[in-house]
């Protein structure tokens, strides 16, 4: 049985994972990457030279270099995290992660388990949105960052967050025209930008990142408007443009639709923090609409309300990678501490760490109230008969609809769920939850956040059936 074992190699899975292997503890770390980073800290493969960007923050490749040379850490690549599975031993349980790799399958029993899953492009359903040539932000930059690839030429970026002027910025630099972006959200107000000031202090290699990426954005003569969402997706087979319209304060619409012309339509609207391991592994839930949704409740050592299950960075609430950072470190700090490893300077590894926690918490809280998102408008965008829904099972508007009108007593999304088989694919309601649980509060005359979240069983993840062959075995 290995002391810890970490899912995800990003900030808060690489700094947890070191806190508690430099206490001593032996430590597997879990991640479907071919290397460690996560998604913001991407590199292409070696045979591309292996580049990878980490500016504008200066800490990460000390972080990543002492992660990936630590004799006490061992990371599984290319493997998925499907599970956690628990066994009695008398009055004991004991902790198992069920982990798919290309091997097979095996479960690796753990003292303690780290849930550093981090977060996904927010999906929105409207017209078109299944077509080829439309993606998401991340994962375009997922495209271009690993493999150099440019998903298409005559880019059209609509959304909400200021990640959509970093990805305009790349993808001019690749070689991309970038037709408009456009700003579901108008310019920052005085006290918007008051806020941001008060935050500046400690964050302005950030704040000069994106100022520096605005202006090569706009001295490129890219059109970018404000109060405008995008309503549909046009073309055949695939995306030849989008049909783009104004919108007031609320995001609802105040004028007529207009289309413009682009092989690639790209969507920015925030985040989704990735819970399904932990809702799986029974941890207690709670909604905040600014930290992107359902986030995992912790208490300040950041342990969840499972026993021995750690949650550090993005599932606890999108705040980006300082944070993720800090409360990676406060966990692994912890999980050494619980297990009776803790350094001798402990104390003092906690203070610090709660320091760079609190400087990154006020950035990141300014981030989260400027560019949350009007969860309420964006389902709206689904109305429209015929729009899928679930791209899993293919339920569309009008089937939910149907569902909805003829099941009176259904008030929850995992109720419409189990009604029309929405979030019973293969993503597990990645992509429909948030649709389906605006649709059903919008029916039922409720908040989004008493509609409720999908239940998560195992396997979070497709993995293959083989994988199950090989469960009988653990790593012990």
């Amino acid at each position: 049985m290995v002391d810890l074992v970490v899912i995800g190699a990003g900030p808060a899975g690489m700094a947890g994972a070191l806190a508690a292997a430099e206490c001593g503890l032996e430590v597997v770390v879990v991640d479907e990457q071919a290397a460690a980073g996560g998604q913001i800290f991407r590199r292409t493969p070696e045979s591309f030279g292996g580049s990878r960007a980490t500016r504008p923050y200066r800490w990460a490749p000390d972080l990543i270099a002492r992660f990936d040379a630590h004799p006490n850490i061992r990371v599984l690549y290319r493997s998925t995290a499907f599970g956690i599975m628990r066994d009695r031993e008398g009055s004991a349980v004991r902790l198992n992660v069920g982990v798919s790799a290309a091997t097979g399958g095996e479960l690796i029993p753990a003292k303690r388990i780290l849930i550093a899953t981090g977060s996904y492009d927010l999906p929105v359903a409207f017209p078109g949105w299944t077509k080829p040539g439309v993606m998401t932000v991340g994962a375009a930059q997922t495209l271009l960052k690993s493999q150099k690839v440019l998903a298409g030429r005559r880019v059209i970026l609509a959304g909400s967050h200021p990640l959509l002027l970093i990805a305009a910025d790349q993808l001019l630099q690749a070689g991309a025209e970038i037709t408009e972006i456009a700003f579901a959200r108008g310019l920052p107000r005085a006290s918007e930008m008051g806020a941001a000031l008060s935050a500046a202090p400690g964050h302005f290699e950030i704040f000069a990142e994106a100022g520096r990426a605005a202006a090569r954005v706009v001295s490129r003569g890219v059109k970018v408007t404000t109060r405008t969402i995008v309503t549909a997706a046009t073309g055949g087979a695939a995306v030849t443009g989008a049909r783009l319209t104004q919108v007031d304060p609320a995001w609802h619409r105040v004028g007529p639709e207009r289309e413009v012309s682009g092989d690639l339509l790209l969507l920015g609207y925030g985040f989704s923090p990735a819970t399904d391991l932990a809702r799986q592994a029974g941890c207690e839930m709670r909604w905040n609409s600014r930290l992107g949704g359902w986030t995992v409740v912790t208490d300040e050592r950041f342990a969840s309300t499972a026993a021995d299950i750690f949650v550090a960075g993005e599932p606890t609430g999108v705040a980006g990678a300082e944070q993720s950072r800090a409360e990676g470190r406060i966990a692994g700090l912890h999980i050494a501490e619980s297990l009776g490893s803790s350094a001798s300077d402990h104390p003092r590894l906690l203070r610090r760490a709660h320091r760079a926690l609190s400087s990154s918490g006020r950035f990141s809280a300014v981030v989260q109230a400027m560019f949350e998102p009007n969860r309420e408008a964006l389902g709206h965008l689904s109305d429209p008969e015929g729009t899928t829904v679930c791209r899993c099972e293919l339920v569309d508007s009008g089937s939910l609809d149907t569902a909805l009108r003829a099941n009176p007593f259904i008030s929850t999304a995992n109720a419409a769920k189990l009604e029309c088989r929405s979030g019973m694919g293969p993503c597990q309601g990645r992509y429909c939850e948030g649709t389906v649980a605006t649709r059903v509060a919008a029916a039922r005359g409720i908040a989004v956040a008493d509609a409720g979240y999908f239940t998560a069983h195992v396997p979070v993840k497709p993995v293959p059936l083989s994988t199950y062959r090989m469960l009988g075995s653990t790593s012990d």
